[in-house]
């Protein structure tokens, strides 16, 4: 149907033009006064609204998450205060607190997403974990088969070749590495299909707090290599969700 049709339909109904543009742009907008709460997103792309907890208070994310979860039976919360954790698990006692990510999942995805495909998250050390996992999770709720690999860095470069097979027979890798990021070359040159680089603050002085593994990453000598921002585990797996979406 086109817009025209659509306004005629909608004339004939007694709807004003300007009254059905008014309601189509706040459907799916829960308006909390400190927050506007965009249930929708799940309807337009991929990955649905994911509450950051960083930096708001406790009140904030429990009104953010029980709207989210009222409308659409899921709410999300990153970088849980550890402070908050227990008020959360009180409040939603059916939810579940991943501790090393502080990722906090309530109710299901029951969206339309679909995933064509799997994705292995690969660490280079053990201290990159708690980012792997964050976009381990949102793939996960997301119901895409993911595989977590740590440790393989390449400061014993010889301990990826018995992960090779489980890491080659994914659609999507995300690398995430610290220091001088170098796996992300590495599994660039490897793996066959979209890699994406996650830099992770891990390192010391002049690693600065992960940009140099986000410098390192940009400037990867395996052509193609995707970078999203340092320790941005949600940004890794929303990109890995837009490329397995299914047409």
């Amino acid at each position: 149907m086109d817009i025209s049709r659509l306004l005629e339909v909608l004339g004939k109904a007694g709807i004003e033009p300007g009254e059905a543009v008014s309601t189509l742009r706040g459907a799916g907008l829960d308006d909390l006064g400190f927050s506007v709460v965009d249930s929708a997103r799940g309807e337009r792309q991929p990955l649905p609204e994911v509450v950051f907890g960083q930096g708001k208070t406790i009140e904030q994310i429990l009104a953010i998450a029980e709207a989210l979860l009222t409308r659409t039976g899921l709410a999300i919360v990153s970088r849980v205060p550890v402070e908050f954790a227990s008020s959360l698990q009180e409040t939603f006692p059916a939810g579940k607190l991943h501790t090393l990510s502080r990722m906090f999942v309530v109710g299901e995805y029951t969206g339309t997403f679909k995933a064509a495909g799997s994705v292995v998250v690969v660490t280079a050390g053990t201290s990159d974990l708690p980012v792997a996992e964050e976009a381990a999770v949102i793939l996960e709720t997301m119901g895409v088969p993911v595989k977590l690999i740590a440790d393989v860095g390449v400061a014993g470069i010889h301990r990826l070749s018995n992960a090779l097979p489980d890491i080659l027979s994914a659609s999507v890798c995300i690398a995430c590495a610290g220091m001088d990021a170098a796996l992300v070359s590495v599994l660039g040159g490897l793996f066959p299909g979209p890699v994406i680089a996650l830099p992770v603050s891990t390192g010391y002085g002049v690693s600065s707090g992960g940009f140099t593994a986000l410098f390192s990453s940009l400037s990867s000598c395996s052509p193609g290599v995707c970078v999203v921002n340092i320790d941005n585990g949600i940004g890794a797996a929303a990109v890995a969700l837009r490329i397995l979406a299914k047409k």
